[in-house]
């Protein structure tokens, strides 16, 4: 029988006191940690050059000609880095039925009722609307960013392209910043996510409340819409 869409590798749960769910390899959350430095140091990069009120920051690389020049290739590293992570869990993140009624039911979250929404997979609808926007904006970013790389790229644009692209290019750094700061703020609002990306498991009873349609997924091979039992050890 095919796995449920959004078990992926290594997702596993080991019976125990507590119970305990491998949530992510040693690979995927060195992928996750390579991206996320990255995204921090482009955007301190990008800000030192964004506004002469910033320029300080490029202390932190060393000057203003190197952040110039380092800059782009840290977007480099950002892209392909995403990629992996894209590639990984896209199909975890695709939009499912459950998704509209956890959206329509966002008071519920924020209340931290949960007993009143829908039982989600590996991800619920806030986290796959972060993945879907990072994915738009750093296309949109590498894209705009190449148009501005005189060094390698100047003889195939136009002035007015690099105008472009230079308000594109804000405009998408300015997004993703704050699409970054709501990812951190939901990982630490909720307690135990951190715990997922850093040791790469959870408890049974974080899953069961968080993560009930992907948890019965892996303990039955098929998911499950409705199904009974008793709620794992915290």
């Amino acid at each position: 029988m095919a796995k449920p869409y959004d078990v992926g590798p290594g997702d596993q749960v080991h019976p125990g006191n507590p119970v305990t769910v491998d949530r992510y390899t040693p690979a995927a959350r060195i992928n996750h940690w390579i991206t996320a430095a990255s995204l921090v140091l482009l955007a301190l990069s990008g800000l030192a050059l964004f506004h002469p009120s910033l320029f300080f920051l490029t202390g932190l690389f060393g000057g203003g000609e190197t952040t110039r020049a380092i800059h782009p290739w840290i977007g480099v590293v950002l892209f392909f880095g995403f990629l992996g992570l894209f590639l990984r869990f896209w199909r975890a993140n695709l939009w499912k039925g459950e998704d509209g009624t956890w959206m329509r039911r966002l008071s519920d979250v924020l209340r931290g009722h949960e007993e009143k929404l829908p039982e989600v997979g590996k991800y619920n609808a806030g986290q796959k609307m972060v993945f879907w926007l990072m994915s738009v904006l750093i296309i949109t970013l590498i894209c705009s960013g190449l148009v501005l790389w005189d060094q390698y790229f100047a003889e195939y644009t136009t002035v007015g392209q690099k105008r472009a692209a230079v308000l594109i290019h804000a405009l998408a750094a300015i997004v993703i910043i704050c699409v970054w700061i709501v990812h951190v703020y939901a990982a630490i609002w909720v307690r135990g996510t951190i715990r997922a990306m850093v040791k790469g498991s959870v408890t049974g009873g974080w899953a069961w409340r968080h993560h009930r349609k992907w948890l019965r997924e892996l303990v039955t091979g098929k998911g499950n819409d409705k199904g009974t039992g008793a709620k794992p050890a915290e």
